[in-house]
This record gives C-alpha cells, structure tokens and sequence, in this order.
C-alpha cells in the first residue's frame, strides 16, 4: 500500500510539472530535482522558457493546486511546490510555493527575502513582475528590473493593533521594498515614494496602480506611517487600494 501511495503522489506531481513545461530534470544539491533552464536568447519569446519546479519526493500538491501549479509554471517563473503545514491557530501555509525568479520580457528578475507564498498570489506576483514593474521601468526609466526586494511573506502573526490573524500568517501577502534595476540603480519606497526623481516617483505612482489592478488588497505609503517603507501586496479577490 505504501509503494502504491508513493506512486500515486509521484503520478500527480509529474502531471503539474509536466503542464508547467518543465525542462529536463538534474539533482539538486538537497537531493530533488531541479529542472535545467533553457538557455535564452537576447529577445525573449512571448512567453519565457519555464520553470524551474522542485519538491520533496513525498510531496504531492493536493488536485486543486495542479491547476496553479501549471499556470504559474507557463508564466516562466522560477520555484518549488511546497507540502501543506500548519503552525499554530490561523496559521499555516496550503498550497504554497518557493518562488526563486521570475520571468521579464527579456531576462529572469531575482526576488530577494521571500518566503512560502499562496499559489495564485504567486501568480498574480509573476504576472505584476512583468507586465506592470518590468515593462514600467524601461518604459520610465530607461532600464529593466533586475531583482524586487522584499520584507518577507509568509508570517504567523496578527493585523498590528487587533485580535485578527493577518494575511502573511496564512502565506497570501508579500510586502515589497524596493526593486533594483539592470544599470545599478535601487528605488526604495520609503526613500523614493516622496523623495525621488520626478521619473523614479512616477515609476512607483506606475507599478502600485498595477499592484492594484491584480492583487485584492494593495496599501502603500498612503495608507499609513505601517506601510511608508513598503507595498503590502495580498490575495487576489476583493479589491482595496490604498
């Protein structure tokens, strides 16, 4: 029975991999597998060469997370389905992914600090990454994004000031710092927000009106003092921007 449970997992994860486009699988240095890039050209297709998509080999993405799981592998995101846990009341991370990269028009962007996140506000996170802060920032600023720093995703703790469990405790927000860009150049919220360039202002005006149009809830610097240093980015249903 146990050999027949290995392979039942095994069948359900190799059918996600396989609608994400996964290239050819290599060992990873944990022990997984780890799929090899395909190699770019200086022009990227329409849709970038796909993921990079690893997990334990007991783990097996629950059946409504296969769905996900291949359409943010299609967007060209790097990352690793994650088993379902739980840490504590209104805590825990279920159908969650490990994001490493994500896809641009013509290069991969690098995330920084981000842990375990929801599926779909992962691929609502890929899709913002591109269309909205890559495109945003060769447009305005001359340059594509290299990479997106971020504060961090999922957290076990409460809405500050209240009894509610937050977001990030259940692994469906992810707070945005500051993005640095393919010439060199870093724009941080809480510097740039007020304080930059006309071009670097506009460019965060750009991608939090962006932010808003693919992610439910969206609170930035004029929110409040909270949220002066970063874009919390959470869910993908009812729509509040701030």
């Amino acid at each position: 029975m146990k050999h027949v449970a290995h392979l039942g997992r095994a069948v359900l994860l190799a059918s996600a991999l396989a609608l994400a486009g996964c290239g050819s699988l290599v060992p990873s240095a944990g022990g997984g597998a780890v799929s090899r890039p395909v190699s770019s050209t200086a022009r990227a297709p329409a849709r970038p060469a796909v993921p990079v998509a690893s997990a334990p080999q007991s783990y097996a993405p629950r059946p409504d997370d296969l769905s996900c799981i291949a359409d943010l592998g299609a967007t060209g995101a790097s990352f690793a389905p994650l088993p379902d846990s739980y840490a504590a009341p209104g805590c825990n991370k279920l159908g969650t992914v490990q994001l490493m990269a994500l896809a641009g028009d013509r290069a991969p962007l690098s995330v920084a600090n981000l842990g375990p996140v929801q599926c779909h506000v992962a691929k609502a996170f890929g899709d913002w990454a591109r269309f909205g802060v890559d495109r945003a920032a060769r447009q305005i600023l001359g340059s594509p994004v290299a990479k997106i720093e971020t504060m961090g995703s999922y957290s076990c703790r409460n809405v500050a000031g209240t009894e509610r469990r937050s977001a990030h405790a259940r692994a469906e927000a992810i707070d945005v710092s500051a993005f640095v860009l393919a010439d060199g150049r870093r724009i941080v919220l809480k510097r740039d927000w007020q304080g930059g360039d006309a071009a670097t202002r506009e460019f965060l005006q750009v991608v939090h009106k962006s932010a808003c149009k693919r992610f439910g809830t969206v609170l930035g610097p004029e929110y409040n003092a909270a949220h002066e240093d970063h874009f919390h980015l959470e869910g993908t249903g009812a729509k509040f921007c701030r």
